[in-house]
Order: C-alpha cells, then sequence, then structure tokens
C-alpha cells in the first residue's frame, strides 16, 4: 500500500492483503456489537486466515459478529465454514445463489466447472444491494457489481470515500468475466460496474487482489481500455482466463508433474469449454501445452524435467 492510500485507510478498517490464490480480507472493527470480516480467502490458507483474524481481532479488544461476501468465487469464500464455526457467527451473502448454498450445488456454485475446492458452508442471509451494512457508526452501501461474477457486490462509505470492489475493478484491470466464458453476457455488466464506480464519489478502493490505491480515475481508465480489448478479441479473453485457470492450480499445489497437470486440466469441465469455443482448430492436447509453455516463457512457472514449479 502507498502512503497515500495508507493515509486515507481509516483507523478501523483492517485490510489483509495476500496473493492471487486467496483474496484480500477486510476486517471491520470499532463497534461495539463486534467486527464484520469481508470474505475469507481460499480453503488452503484457512489456516493462515484463522491466525490472522485471531491476532487482529485480539488487538482490536473484538469478536467477530459477522461475515459477508463479496460473491462466492473459492478465493474469497473459501474461509467460511471454519471460521463460521469457530466464532459462532452468520454468514451473508450476495442474492442469487442463497438456494445453491444451502442445497450445495458445486456445479451452480462454480467449483466443479473450475476444479477448485470449497468446504460446504451454511448461508444466514444475502447482502442485498441497495440496502446498508451498518458497522462502527459507518453506512456501507451494498452495490450490484456483475460482469465478473452475476451476483456479486460491492461495499462503499461516503464519509471516507472507501470502496471495497472486490473484482470489480483492481489497480490493474477486473476479474476474469466468467459469464462470457460460458456464453452469457458479461463485458457490458463490466463497462456498467465500472460506470457505476466512476459515479461514486471513490477516494480509496481494496480490491479483491493487489494492493489498497487512491488513483481511481487511472485504474478506471486502465479497466476501460483492457475491456474494449477483450470486446475486440474475446480470444484473448479467453485464453487469458485459461492461463489463469492453470496458475490457481498451480499456486495451490506448488509443483506438480507434467503429466497429472495437463490429465486435470483436460478433465476440468471450464477447460474444455474454452477450448471448444475459441481454439477448436486444433487438438486439446496442444493448445493445453501451448499454454504451459507461454507460461513458463514468462517465468510463472519453471519446467524441471518432467515437473513443474511455481517460480
Amino acid at each position: 500500500m502507498s502512503p497515500a492510500a495508507a493515509a486515507l485507510l481509516p483507523a478501523d478498517l483492517r485490510v489483509l492483503e495476500r496473493g492471487w490464490l486467496s483474496s484480500n480480507s477486510v476486517l471491520m472493527t470499532g463497534d461495539p456489537r463486534g467486527a464484520v470480516l469481508v470474505d475469507t480467502g481460499y480453503c488452503s490458507h484457512v489456516d493462515q486466515t484463522e491466525t490472522l483474524i485471531a491476532h487482529e481481532l485480539a488487538e482490536a479488544g473484538e469478536s467477530l459478529r459477522l461475515i459477508v461476501n463479496t460473491h462466492l468465487h473459492s478465493d474469497h469464500c473459501g474461509g467460511n465454514a471454519r471460521l463460521r464455526q469457530l466464532h459462532g457467527c452468520p454468514v451473508l451473502i450476495p442474492p442469487g445463489q442463497f438456494d445453491a448454498v444451502q442445497s450445495w450445488d458445486e456445479e451452480r456454485l462454480s467449483y466443479r466447472p473450475t476444479g477448485q475446492r470449497c468446504p460446504r458452508f451454511q448461508a444466514d442471509g444475502i447482502m442485498q444491494p441497495g440496502t446498508v451494512l451498518a458497522q462502527a457508526g459507518r453506512e456501507w452501501e451494498i452495490l450490484a457489481a456483475p460482469g465478473h461474477d452475476p451476483d456479486a457486490v460491492m461495499l462503499f462509505e461516503r464519509r471516507s470515500g472507501v470502496l471495497i470492489s472486490a473484482d470489480a475493478l483492481w489497480e490493474h484491470g477486473f476479474g476474469i468475466v466468467f459469464p462470457e466464458i460460458d456464453g452469457v453476457s458479461g463485458f457490458d455488466e463490466v463497462e456498467q460496474s465500472l460506470d457505476l464506480i466512476e459515479s461514486l464519489p471513490v477516494r480509496l478502493v481494496i480490491p479483491g487482489h493487489g494492493a489498497v490505491f487512491s488513483g481511481v480515475g487511472t485504474a478506471l481508465a486502465e479497466a476501460r481500455s483492457r475491456l474494449a480489448f477483450f470486446r475486440l478479441h474475446p480470444d484473448r479473453h479467453a485464453r487469458h482466463a485459461a492461463k489463469a485457470l492453470l496458475m490457481f492450480h498451480m499456486l495451490e499445489r506448488g509443483e506438480s508433474s507434467r503429466a497429472d497437470l495437463l490429465s486435470w486440466l483436460e478433465r476440468t469441465p471450464i477447460h474444455a469449454v474454452m477450448w471448444r469455443q475459441y481454439f477448436g482448430a486444433k487438438s486439446l492436447q496442444t493448445w493445453t501445452e501451448e499454454l504451459l509453455q507461454e507460461l513458463v516463457r514468462a517465468a510463472a512457472l519453471q519446467l524441471d524435467g518432467e515437473m513443474i514449479h511455481c517460480t
């Protein structure tokens, strides 16, 4: 976080910034009822998440009263089950997938198609856009932010100008537009979310991944440029998404044999969907190998004989 951004962050907000496997978590403190946690990271980091939250709560002298999720991708809600059980607090989720959570439909929740894990948790209520989450004298407006995920929400607090943007806006882009991969409109919805952010008096953004930043205008301009490119070249968006899927798996595993990695990708439904939609002129095996080699050339992965390692 830059000094300029740090100066704008209210003292009652504690941001736990992590890498790309786990989302950032935001702990809202300063309320006699207890703290609120926004997003809980990926399940393989849950021990770290538990330790970090325990430290922050002890420092604040508070208990955890509520967990809320900006959306239900596994890197944002993978710690829900453990933390809900540990702290005995309810979990609120965005609308649209409440029934899928209660019946634990991993197809609708995207965990099976993407080959990702999320321990089953119970949802206790809805983060309804147009309503307010009150905490420590602040009123956090719940705003719909479709695009990356149709049901995603953001949280905005006007007094401080702080926006918890999740994956609708990063300092250098935005999250993969999953609806477009499934053949459903998503780029228009990304633009709507960017327009909404631009209409707000935002002074500081806490993104779903990466550092907190204050250069909102610059970030929006970069996001719009990226969106325009993907609209013209949807195959490049799909290729970007495919490499991100591969890297997410490798970040979780740390290392894998080439055979195991290629086998996992070929068994992962969304990988085959992207191949059929945009790259079916070549074999799935050839396209998959191309993605792997691109990541090796970019130094994101390292080949050691038949073993692949994250760099």
